[in-house]
């Protein structure tokens, strides 16, 4: 046999025997080493904050922002439930889910996610946190003053404003006519903004205090106050004299209730003295203070009294007193 042949049969034999060892004999050929195991998942809420989403006349949104702050190995299944509670009734009033899915790496995240409430009172605010459908952390800030926020159409600098001496809503008395008088009521509307406020309409509405039932109601056209300007506007109403009122005066836009403020009007001929808070008859008539054609109304002189030879204070008691005493007096000097 050729030297040749028998170097290959000797290199197959050779095969042969090493996978038959590595076959039948454990830990002849060494396994790989296993893979480090990776860390568990780190997770939890780092922080929460609340803003003021969209408002409308019946409901705010509150925008939760969620910051997740992640550690260790891939975290799944994350999710995110947003809840509000009436901190008055204690009942929920909307709740949220929001699928965040896998979260990895070493990194904060935000998430938002939104709540819709009444908008009125205050609620407390909680965010959940899941991992797999486990709660794992938790969150909670509160919000009140909610009938506060704004909606856009009510939104406006216009304010209705009073003065140091002088009420943001005032009236004169312009005539008064067979037992009616007509009111001149006037008020001061400040922008407190720098830009124009346009298409405002002012009515006032006069209330009889003690039953409210509506006297009059009259209003105007106000139109546009530029910002950081001061406007006058007037409106006139007329209701029975010997009254007292109250004169609400309102601000609108677009069918909008912007603004409101109420001052009295007493045409009642009784005073109210503020010490003891007594009451008493005075001689009082809204005619004495009449204002006509834009001028102050002008002041009737008292007639002169007749002359009757009584000395001030005397009245009818007193003169039948003196008769009675004279009449004493004669009959004793006759005597």
């Amino acid at each position: 046999m050729r030297p040749e042949a028998l170097l290959g049969a000797a290199a197959a034999a050779a095969i042969v025997a090493v996978v038959a060892l590595a076959a039948l004999v454990p830990g002849f050929v060494s396994a790989p080493p296993p893979e480090p195991d990776e860390p568990p998942a780190r997770l939890d809420l780092a922080e929460m904050t609340l803003q003021a989403g969209d408002v409308t006349m019946g409901t705010a949104t509150l925008e939760t922002t969620v910051y997740l702050r992640h550690g260790g190995g891939p975290a799944d299944n994350v999710t995110i439930v947003a809840r509000a509670t009436d901190r008055e009734s204690g009942l929920v009033v909307d709740t949220t889910t929001r699928e965040v899915g896998r979260v990895k790496g070493e990194r904060e995240r935000q998430v938002p996610v939104s709540v819709t409430v009444p908008r009125e009172g205050g609620y407390e605010i909680s965010t959940l946190l899941y991992v797999d459908g486990r709660r794992v952390d938790a969150a909670t800030a509160t919000v009140s003053g909610v009938d506060a926020l704004t909606p856009p159409a009510a939104d406006s600098s216009v304010r209705f404003r009073g003065f140091a001496r002088r009420p943001a809503v005032e009236y004169t008395i312009e005539s008064v006519e067979d037992g009616r008088a007509t009111l001149n009521v006037s008020t001061y509307l400040t922008n407190g903004g720098d830009d124009p406020e346009p298409g405002l309409r002012l009515i006032v509405t006069a209330r009889q205090a003690d039953s409210n039932v509506v006297a009059d109601r009259s209003e105007r056209e106000v139109g546009r106050i530029g910002g950081g300007r001061t406007a006058t506007p007037n409106v006139r109403v007329t209701v029975p004299n010997d009254y007292g009122y109250y004169l609400d005066v309102a601000l609108w836009r677009d069918g909008v209730l912007l603004e409101s403020t109420r001052a009295p009007a007493d045409l009642d001929p009784d005073e109210t003295v503020s010490v003891n808070e007594t009451r008493r008859e005075v001689a009082f008539e809204a005619g004495d203070f009449e204002t006509g054609g834009g001028g102050a109304g002008e002041r009737q002189e008292p007639a002169a009294a007749e002359s009757t030879g009584d000395g001030p204070g005397f009245g009818p008691a007193v003169a039948a007193v003196a008769l009675v005493a004279a009449l004493l007096a004669t009959r004793r000097w006759s005597a």
